[in-house]
Order: structure tokens, then C-alpha cells, then sequence
């Protein structure tokens, strides 16, 4: 099965040596890096805190 870029969908080689893996070209890559810094991606759920505590669930208790 062939790898595909995953901005334009364009077939890839398998060389993951390639500066740009795994996009197809610098555009691509920075294309992505654009949608991240723009907000287009999200991480859907909020990142526990380094104690395992979600901040947006965590009690008054919990805080102190």
C-alpha cells in the first residue's frame, strides 16, 4: 500500500530519509505547519497536567 501526502494526497516514496517525509514537497510540509498555527487542528481533548489532573475538571480540592 502506498503512502500518500497527507495535505494534497499526492503518492510518496518510501524514502524517510527525505527531508520533507511525510509530505511530498516543502510546500506541503509547510502548508501543514500553516494549519496548525492558524488553529485549523485541534487536539480534541484538553492535556492532562504532569500530577494526571485534567485542569478543566479538576475541583477546588484538587487545586490546592
Amino acid at each position: 500500500m502506498a503512502r500518500r501526502c497527507p495535505v494534497c494526497g499526492k503518492e510518496l516514496t518510501s524514502d524517510r530519509r527525505d527531508p520533507n517525509y511525510p509530505f511530498c514537497s516543502r510546500r506541503c510540509k509547510l502548508v501543514d505547519l500553516g494549519n496548525w498555527l492558524s488553529d485549523k487542528y485541534r487536539i480534541s481533548e484538553p492535556i492532562p497536567n504532569s500530577e494526571g489532573v485534567n485542569p478543566e475538571t479538576e475541583t477546588e480540592e484538587e487545586k490546592k
